[in-house]
């Protein structure tokens, strides 16, 4: 019963938002349209962005643009969420923003990396960033060098990871990605049951635990298809948590003599079941996939818990993935076939 009172206003809500989703027959419409303007007058019409799609001027239909107004819902829906949690509730949540924060530190790396003369675009951000986050935006995108965008995440967790790579002059952007990921993960796995209650430790930890899971086996992939990596590199790129995968059958994967021998390891594991090699799907469609199921089967087993607003900010970040993949085809003409094929959905 008091699951049931604690979450109640929360389900409630979940439940409006998440009826405002676009639904699989929705984007078989979208990939059906013939430009970015027929996208954003349908999205306007039939979905949840009506209200940030109204900020968006007709002369801003470039990807860009459109995308930046359509995080604004995701970080809206955060918000709306975050307004009607408790105190302890507030605690996942402030966990789950880090991935946000991971990701904008990634684009600032990939800014000064690459010299673009158009610095950053990350405006649009900046007053969700500062209700939310320890980022600084404003402090971000005065950045001109890898050493500043360290430099100005000085006051954050973030800084002592990122600083120890400075001193390896031939520090590349996947270096700095890495860092982060295996600080990010390894920092939240340790610290868990410092912050979260028994109930919300148990959803967290078979939420981080897979990603964790997914994302090594997603590495060990990618290495073994596509770089050739010897085994010894390979275990460097590792975060080193085992969750449901156990030490030895991570050596068997790392160890595989090519894909073919991985594939036939990776069946062994939990994961393994849900992923059809002969669909053709990519590693990244299996790791949606996988969280995908895990979500919803978390919501199912308890529904009057933070695994349902795991389930929903999930969903949304999907959908937003899905849309702009959608919006990019559109914009180079594919076919509708093609379209949907992008995001993972089928011709009807």
């Amino acid at each position: 019963m008091g699951n049931l009172l604690t979450y109640s206003g929360i389900i409630t809500k979940l439940r409006a938002m998440e009826s405002r989703l676009l639904k699989p027959e929705q984007f078989q419409e979208i990939a059906h349209l013939q430009s970015v303007a027929e996208v954003v007058a349908y999205l306007k019409k039939n979905s949840s962005y009506t209200y940030v799609l109204d900020l968006l001027e007709d002369n801003h239909l470039h990807r860009g643009d459109i995308e930046k107004i359509l995080i604004r819902q995701l970080y809206y829906d955060y918000s709306k969420i975050y307004r009607f949690c408790t105190l302890e509730q507030r605690k996942y949540l402030e966990l789950y923003i880090k991935r946000y924060e991971i990701d904008v530190i990634d684009y600032c790396f990939r800014i000064v990396m690459n010299h673009y003369a158009e610095p950053f675009d990350l405006h649009h951000k900046k007053a969700f960033f500062d209700r939310y986050s320890q980022i600084s935006i404003e402090k971000l995108i005065t950045s001109r060098s890898v050493q500043d965008v360290v430099e100005n995440l000085k006051d954050t967790e973030y800084y002592e990871p990122l600083k120890r790579l400075e001193d390896l002059p031939s520090a590349t952007l996947f270096d700095y990605d890495l860092a982060l990921d295996q600080y990010y993960f390894s920092k939240m796995w340790k610290n868990r049951k410092k912050i979260l209650n028994k109930k919300d430790l148990e959803i967290y930890m078979n939420d981080c635990g897979s990603k964790i899971d997914l994302l090594n086996l997603q590495w060990v992939y990618r290495a073994k298809k596509y770089y050739d990596m010897t085994p010894a590199a390979i275990y460097a790129l590792l975060i080193p948590v085992h969750y449901k995968v156990p030490v030895s059958l991570m050596k068997e994967l790392v160890e595989a003599s090519g894909p073919e021998e991985f594939e036939s390891a990776f069946f062994k594991t939990s994961y393994g079941h849900h992923y059809d090699f002969s669909r053709k799907l990519t590693i990244e469609q299996m790791y949606s996939e996988c969280l995908e199921k895990l979500y919803l089967a978390q919501r199912r087993q308890s529904p009057y818990s933070m695994a349902s607003v795991n389930a929903y900010l999930f969903l949304k970040e999907q959908e937003l993935q899905k849309l702009t993949t959608a919006i990019e085809c559109i914009r180079y003409g594919l076919s509708p076939g093609d379209t949907l094929a992008y995001i993972g959905g089928k011709m009807q």
